[in-house]
């Protein structure tokens, strides 16, 4: 089977959609799968062993346009089923106008009437984290299509893979901007594109830097899209030591190559924080406005850090009052946790000690 997998809009929820692709995968071994998606998912695609295929697009301003261009190159391809991860409209009417024959999605937007197999969006959806949102798609593919139900019981797995190649070529620049690979470097992703009362304060961001540099004697590297360059300019001014900026300097596959061998990210509620530990980078994030219990970063090594304030979460953009979910996180708690995820203890040290301490006691 052609099988032809919508992708979503925003880092954040390309990486809360891995789990659903990998089952994908398992469930259809022997299908082609091809992720259609925009052109910034490359560089977080490029790489991964969960499908075949990766057809980007760049969005026009006119989503007329969008629809024709797409549907126009996808209609001879001889595709067989389609998914839709995002909500979008444009995304339905396009692969119907692709003639793809069984089309599946959520019901959102009246835009059932396009779909072969509109699914309800479940009860839950605020409640759950976004990945089984994505993940209950899928198991809503495999019981209408093989008539059986083994996704809704998955572990998800947001892992993506990076070559080796992509890596070396991160520390080659990193060696070229004058970064010590000798010590440990901490990423600081200190914007939001689409959010000013997700950013926790510039002069905040520049004081942890300083103390990173300053007491843990490590590299600090700025990360970004070029939406965020003007804060990482504003953080880099406001730092009395030299930060190493690459905001806005890189394409989303060179930053999640810089993910993928610094030791540490730090920053706000952004498509980043959900890549580095996807990547395998241990990862903080700052939460403020936004609700951890459905969009954190989803995996082991990542943590957050949020003040319980009364306004929070409110989802707003621009903070209407003092901006309290976000002053109330201290430079001192971040840098600590930071100094925590940087210097834990081997495992192996840990029973090494023990086994000093306890071997003599027991003989």
């Amino acid at each position: 089977m052609k099988i032809l997998v919508r992708g979503t809009n925003w880092i954040g929820d390309a990486v809360m959609s891995v789990p659903a692709l990998r089952e994908l995968r398992r469930i259809f071994p022997d299908s082609h799968i091809t992720l259609h998606t925009r052109s910034w998912a490359d560089g977080l695609f490029r790489d991964a062993d969960f499908i075949d295929e990766l057809v980007t697009f760049d969005k026009h301003r006119w989503a007329i346009k969008d629809v024709y261009d797409n549907s126009q190159f996808l209609k001879d391809d001889g595709f067989e089923l389609a998914i839709l991860l995002p909500n979008s409209f444009e995304a339905a009417i396009t692969s119907f106008l692709s003639r793809i024959p069984r089309r599946i999605g959520y019901n959102k937007d009246v835009r059932g009437l396009l779909l072969t197999d509109p699914v309800a969006v479940p009860e839950w959806k605020n409640r759950r984290h976004e990945v089984f949102y994505y993940l209950n798609l899928i198991g809503e593919v495999e019981r209408r299509v093989l008539g059986r139900e083994t996704v809704f019981n998955a572990l998800p797995n947001t892992a993506i893979n990076i070559s080796e190649d992509r890596k070396n070529a991160a520390r080659t620049m990193f060696a070229s901007a004058g970064v010590d690979l000798a010590n440990k470097t901490v990423a600081l992703g200190v914007g939001s594109t689409n959010s000013r009362a997700k950013r926790w304060p510039a002069e905040r961001y520049a004081q942890l830097a300083d103390k990173l540099i300053t007491e843990l004697k490590v590299n600090v590297i700025l990360v970004g899209s070029p939406d965020e360059a003007d804060i990482a300019a504003e953080v880099t001014d406001l730092s009395s030591q030299h930060l190493i900026n690459i905001s806005g300097k890189t394409g989303l596959g060179e930053a999640v190559a810089v993910l993928g061998v610094v030791d540490l990210l730090i920053s706000n509620d952004m498509g980043l924080a959900h890549v580095a530990p996807a990547v395998g980078t241990d990862t903080i994030t700052i939460f403020g406005p936004t609700n951890p219990e459905t969009t954190r970063p989803f995996a082991q090594n990542a943590e957050i850090i949020r003040k319980a304030v009364e306004c929070s979460p409110c989802m707003l953009r621009d903070c209407p009052i003092d901006h309290r979910c976000m002053t109330q996180i201290s430079v001192e708690e971040v840098f600590e946790a930071a100094k925590n995820r940087l210097f834990a203890p081997d495992i192996d040290d840990v029973y090494d000690d023990i086994e000093d301490e306890v071997l003599p006691v027991i003989g």
